[in-house]
């Protein structure tokens, strides 16, 4: 989220490369991961045209994944962390929501291995996927080259990847709506919106700079107005509202306002109030990172009624979630043990994902939603970095033309 989580320790990147495959094979024989980890082949198949829908008892799984941000040199306990969470939870659906990697790699065959890194414990189980960009995704373009159309491509190229290339002609890169068809196949019972919340605030609008505001970015009129009118189409197609989940990874002014049930006095004695007016639960260790304008989503999602639950990252130390107005608000906190976290031995306690259970036998469809930490699984909590040297990847005849394209 904030300049300090995309400056590497200078010693991490300088050891992993003079290191090479030896700190690879240290740091994989002691961490009981498995060596085909980081295969020298990406398992990356065209999957056009994939159906989801509910399973036969009228039940669906989804996790979020957010702020893995790491290069191609990845701490070894994101991926076993990812691993652990998808094990046992069998999800039917996973969203990687944001900051999916982030600045260190110098060449597109590194970007490639950082994508390949995190669509890897989806792939090798079968579990359908897709992506949200974030405001770091794109901080290794000026030396690797790919910036966000040529990673989606990439992401896309992957068998169980269910992105599209996105909504022309409005902000952002891969804004798109994805329905879920209830058990027996033939209608929708739920939707995924996932947006692109953009990367950070322009210098000036109207000459005027942003000293003193937030300084990432928003959501734009025209991808709210494509969320509104989108709405309005699926409903009059169907006859009815579709409910459904909003996935973005910069936060809302409303997450902001919801913690303390105010929009100017934020006090212990706030919260308390607030807690049990929106039922929060879940930590807040950083203040909320919105962009400097309110894009006026919230309005628009309270007009149409469809959207139950609103889910981002970006603060990488909050993982509350909590019911504002009807709408569920909330984070899914960070699952990269190479980002920032709390301060100290505490540095990894939060490291995390986000479990939603729905059920179309519901009004809402969403029944619920908790976190799981890697204190959970048993994970080493140590704070330090335990990044992996992988082996080079091989490019398939589209990658390549991918890479060829951006330089």
């Amino acid at each position: 989220m904030s300049n300090q989580d995309s400056k590497k320790e200078l010693n991490r990147r300088e050891f992993i490369k003079i290191g090479g495959m030896g700190a690879l094979a240290l740091t994989i024989g002691s961490a009981g991961v498995s060596t085909d980890l980081f295969s020298s082949t990406a398992h990356a198949e065209t999957n056009d045209n994939v159906k989801i829908q509910f399973n036969p008892d009228g039940k669906f799984k989804i996790v979020q994944f957010n702020d893995a941000q790491d290069d191609e040199n990845i701490d070894r306990r994101t991926v076993q962390l990812m691993e652990a969470v998808l094990d046992k939870e069998k999800p039917d659906f996973v969203v990687l929501n944001g900051d999916n990697i982030t600045g260190g790699c110098d060449t597109p065959a590194e970007m490639k291995q950082a994508i390949n890194n995190i669509a890897q414990p989806m792939e090798k189980r079968g579990i359908k996927w897709a992506i949200t960009f974030g405001n770091h995704d794109e901080d290794s373009t000026p030396t690797g080259g790919l910036d966000e159309a040529a990673m989606l491509e990439i992401y896309m190229s992957y068998k169980y990847n269910v992105n599209q290339p996105g909504t022309k002609d409005i902000t952002g890169t891969g804004n798109m709506n994805l329905l879920i068809n209830n058990s027996k196949g033939n209608s929708p019972a739920f939707n995924l919106w996932l947006l692109d919340s953009g990367r950070y605030a322009p210098k000036t609008i109207a000459g005027q700079d942003f000293q003193g505001y937030p300084t990432w970015d928003w959501l734009r009129f025209d991808q709210v107005s494509w969320y509104y009118e989108t709405s309005k189409r699926l409903e009059k197609q169907f006859e009815r509202k579709i409910p459904s989940l909003m996935f973005i990874h910069i936060p809302l002014w409303e997450h902001r306002y919801m913690w303390f049930a105010s929009v100017e006095s934020r006090t212990d004695e706030n919260h308390a109030i607030a807690g049990q007016k929106h039922n929060i639960t879940g930590e807040r260790n950083e203040e909320e990172c919105p962009g400097p304008i309110n894009s006026g989503l919230f309005s628009a999602m309270l007009a149409r009624g469809d959207v139950k639950g609103v889910f981002c990252g970006h603060d990488h130390v909050n993982t509350y979630a909590g019911n504002y107005y009807g709408i569920m608000l909330g984070y899914a906190g960070s699952v990269g043990f190479g980002a920032y976290g709390l301060p100290g031995a505490e540095r990894n306690r939060l490291r995390g994902a986000r479990v939603f259970n729905l059920d179309e036998n519901t009004e809402n469809v969403l029944v619920e939603t908790h976190m799981v930490f890697a204190k959970d699984y048993g994970i080493d909590l140590t704070a330090n970095d335990q990044s992996i040297a992988p082996a080079p990847l091989e490019q398939s005849k589209k990658e390549e033309k991918v890479v060829n394209r951006q330089g």
